[in-house]
């Protein structure tokens, strides 16, 4: 047994502050020393991109709807042990999931034993807060916040205000954030913006400043100490084969799951190269076309000519191909931008995707394929037309509530491209596939 701080960021609702506080308290905590092991409840992307640039750890995705609770448990504690504090950001509000409390930060909480740090936005809020903490905490019985963090307060009157709501409720108050412009992450269509021109390391400092100088940090420790069991990480399984996989990161594609990877090195070497910014692909025997914003680079995707050529040989070669979402897009024959110029890409699947009208697509996916099940979430505004008959995989793919979608899985050669993000952490039967020649045909 042993004592380390551990805590999850929950909010009431979205937009409250809780990315904020999160990036700021990695920075104040790892600026004493301290290494710091976030995490992220549910499928994002782009926070755990951001918590790692806060504290120079990846960032680990726990959800109990894309992964069992053992594997959830089993990544938390893998990882928890290798850090001096661990601290979990929420997803939305505190109890929403996608079901009810499926995958939410609670069913999260609950299933880790994790105290609560609840975010409020005090804006516009006085003794109504106490309505508000109350409601969180009674909810449900086997959660407690443990603390409170206002945010968007201004004065210190505001404060007392708040901290006596609080003290009726013996619910204690740990601090508060100011509201501050220079402070605010600036926003995009898909979330928080991971612009590479923003100095995220200055804005991260002056989060940590902010916090370190209103929020009682000494005592948060000790609120969220608890007790963690050094059970026996499972180690790692040999590398099954010598395979090479070529994974696409930059700029544009850089929307992958950190297990992902771990499983992925796992079947041999990972080679990473820039589809906006090499040459070629390199020689591989998987091609992994992740997620990301080729749509906001459309322009320099398209004049890289050499790289599109590389892969779209390579898939008309029969090369194994995984591409979602972003990867997708680039497969197509053109990308249509808001203003309706299109942009060529690789050519090899017979379809465009259009940001000219976007629409927002989002929820969880299971998808049936055969024998296996796998389960994943799309997220994504554009709209992709078909410009010839392409072969669809055989599969059934449902929502978090069970209801059948008519969402594609493309099948050409040996390349398989949907809008799926899919998540194999917990299902290496996925990549052990992909490896088959077998899977392709149907």
């Amino acid at each position: 047994m042993s004592d380390k701080p551990q805590f999850l960021i929950a909010a009431p609702s979205s937009d409250s502050g809780k990315t904020t506080i999160t990036l700021g308290l990695l920075k104040a905590f790892a600026k004493r020393g301290l290494k710091v092991q976030p995490f992220k409840c549910g499928p994002d992307y782009i926070d755990p991109i951001l918590h790692e640039k806060a504290c120079g750890t990846p960032s680990i995705n726990l959800d109990t709807f894309m992964a069992g609770s053992k594997h959830v448990t089993t990544i938390y504690n893998r990882y928890l042990q290798q850090s001096d504090i661990g601290i979990v950001e929420g997803v939305m509000g505190l109890f929403d999931g996608a079901d009810k409390m499926r995958g939410s930060s609670a069913e999260i909480a609950i299933l880790l034993g994790l105290p609560v740090i609840l975010v409020v936005n005090a804006r516009a809020m006085a003794y109504s807060a106490a309505a508000l903490v109350y409601g969180f905490n009674n909810f449900n019985p086997e959660l407690k916040i443990a603390g409170v963090i206002f945010n968007n307060v201004n004065t210190l009157s505001h404060y007392d205000m708040l901290k006596d709501a609080c003290k009726d409720l013996a619910v204690e108050v740990l601090g508060y954030l100011p509201t501050r412009h220079d402070i605010k992450i600036p926003s995009r269509h898909l979330g928080l913006s991971i612009a590479a021109d923003i100095n995220f390391d200055e804005l991260c400092n002056k989060i940590a400043l902010s916090i370190s100088e209103t929020v009682d940090l000494g005592r948060l420790l000790q609120l969220s100490t608890r007790n963690t069991v050094q059970e026996m990480v499972e180690t790692q399984s040999k590398k099954r084969r010598n395979y090479t996989i070529a994974i696409a990161l930059d700029d544009a594609f850089r929307f992958t799951y950190h297990e992902n990877l771990e499983v992925l090195k796992q079947f041999g070497e990972i080679v990473f190269f820039s589809p906006l910014k090499d040459a070629a692909l390199p020689a591989c025997d998987l091609l992994y076309l992740a997620g990301g914003y080729p749509e906001l680079f459309v322009e320099q995707l398209s004049q890289n000519t050499t790289m599109l050529n590389s892969v779209r040989e390579y898939c008309l070669n029969y090369g194994k191909t995984y591409a979602e979402c972003g990867g997708m897009m680039y497969l197509g024959e053109y990308i249509i931008d808001r203003q309706g110029n299109q942009f060529k890409m690789a050519g090899f699947l017979p379809l465009a995707t259009s940001m000219e009208k976007p629409a927002l697509h989002l929820g969880y996916r299971s998808l049936f394929i055969n024998e296996l099940n796998i389960k994943g979430h799309e997220f994504h505004y554009s709209t992709c037309v078909e410009l010839d008959n392409t072969t669809k995989l055989n599969c059934s793919i449902f929502n978090a509530k069970g209801v059948e979608l008519p969402s594609k899985i493309y099948l050409k050669n040996r390349t398989l491209a949907s809008y799926n993000h899919l998540y194999w952490g917990d299902e290496q039967t996925f990549i052990e596939k992909l490896l088959q020649d077998s899977f392709y045909t149907q």
